[in-house]
């Protein structure tokens, strides 16, 4: 434990995962201040709130920033610190219906041992990506596909989770369309494609599907990437099948390859994903800012999600 008091900046979603992190919150203040961190709450209010909290927090000279909802919230707190020269170390408390983000880093989901992990203070640097003015540190997609999850409507997404998610998605595979891209990054080929859609993946958990780049690490200074060629449905519901299990890497539809910046462009209109939230349109330049941001996580490695 670190001797004296540390000053945290707990900015929690009060609907995110069925109001846990309302219910909770007298616990989970009183478990961090008996690990030595005393903690003032800001409770969202709506779209963006999170981005200007965590700008603040950062500014007033917080000696931690805590983000508690899911990997929405979190994008929102990452984007208010993405610019900041002073910026705290982050602790997260996964209570959101997604946390694709707390999974790839091992942060547990029982809120007892993230505080825990947050009050032994020990953070990693990670790799944040930047996506023109906007930040993300799991994936940036886009393409007929990834237009699903910002649809889903936020409350239905709290009641039922993922479910919202393929439920939109069958909805649209009907849909599919490709679109013309040019992708141009450092030490690759440029490639010059009709693609159903691409992913730029920080991380190695990616909407749970966790075999769909297994070698992406937040630490390593640079993006997996993956495009998908024109293909019909049949065929798309193959690859799918393959990627659960990790094995889409030598499909003839699938380019694969390590970046740490690429631009794409297309004629076509194309809305870009950034960590499941709508993030404009292409095209886009995105840049791996290595080491960007601490977070705290278990020194051991032993925790999971």
């Amino acid at each position: 434990m670190n001797s004296g008091y540390k000053r945290a900046r707990l900015i929690y979603n009060p609907t995110s995962g069925r109001e846990e992190m309302r219910r909770r919150l007298g616990e989970i203040l009183s478990l961090l201040e008996r690990g030595g961190i005393e903690t003032s709450t800001h409770a969202t209010s709506g779209e963006g709130d999170a981005s200007i909290a965590a700008a603040e927090a950062a500014d007033r000279g917080f000696d931690m920033i805590i983000a508690a909802g899911g990997d929405g919230t979190l994008y929102e707190v990452i984007n208010g610190l993405g610019e900041k020269p002073n910026r705290p170390p982050l602790g997260i408390l996964p209570v959101g219906t997604t946390n694709d983000f707390a999974r790839a880093l091992g942060i547990p989901r029982n809120l007892e041992y993230a505080c825990e992990l947050i009050t032994r203070q020990y953070a990693r640097p990670i790799d944040v990506g930047r996506a023109g003015k906007k930040y993300f540190v799991n994936i940036a997609g886009g393409g007929s596909l990834t237009e699903l999850t910002y649809e889903v409507p936020s409350k239905l997404k709290t009641m039922i989770g993922q479910l919202a998610y393929y439920m939109k998605g069958m909805e649209k595979m009907t849909r599919l369309r490709p679109m013309e891209l040019l992708i141009q990054g450092d030490g690759i080929e440029d490639i010059h494609e009709e693609i159903m859609l691409f992913l730029i993946c920080n991380s190695n958990s990616v909407g749970g599907f966790e075999k769909l780049a297994p070698a992406a690490s937040l630490d390593d200074g640079m993006f997996e990437v993956l495009v998908l060629k024109k293909c019909n449905l049949a065929e798309f519901i193959r690859i799918v099948t393959l990627a659960l299990r990790g094995e889409h890497f030598n499909d003839p539809h699938i380019v694969h390859f390590k970046t740490n910046r690429l631009t794409v462009t297309t004629p076509d209109y194309a809305q870009l994903n950034l960590d499941g939230e709508y993030g404009g349109t292409l095209p886009c330049t995105f840049t791996v800012l290595p080491s960007h941001l601490n977070i705290f996580v278990d020194q051991e490695g032993k925790a999971h999600y």
